[in-house]
């Protein structure tokens, strides 16, 4: 593949139906696979840095959790991979992400839910 050589020191693997998403011991993140389903991060890839956890939602998209709380997202915008800065902005203060067929649900610090994608 041609991310080989980029995968090491991965410390979390997550994918979708056709591609994968990996995070770094550096808390970058290097995807690869069909580009729709999240295979190809990279307008988002200036944004993933400190990268906490990263979670999948299966028929296509990423969800990364950064160290300041925040929420980054990729992939196909129907299944919660949206590039809406509105979306992303309004999504502060997250814990957990879990993802599911095509959506994402995060739990925020008090401990209200949040919700996006085909849900």
């Amino acid at each position: 593949s041609a991310v080989q050589h980029r995968l090491r020191n991965v410390q979390q693997i997550q994918a979708t139906y056709r591609a994968f998403a990996a995070l770094l011991a550096d808390g970058s993140v290097v995807t690869w696979g069909n580009a729709r389903d999240g295979g190809d991060s990279s307008e988002v890839q200036h944004q993933l840095k400190n990268v906490q956890q990263i979670q999948a939602a299966a028929q296509g998209a990423f969800a990364a959790i950064l160290g300041d709380g925040s929420i980054v997202t990729w992939g196909d915008p129907d299944c919660g991979g949206t590039r809406s800065k509105v979306v992303q902005c309004q999504i502060l203060n997250v814990q957990q992400v879990r993802g599911n067929a095509c959506a994402f649900a995060a739990l925020l610090t008090d401990e209200t839910v949040v919700a996006w994608g085909d849900a």
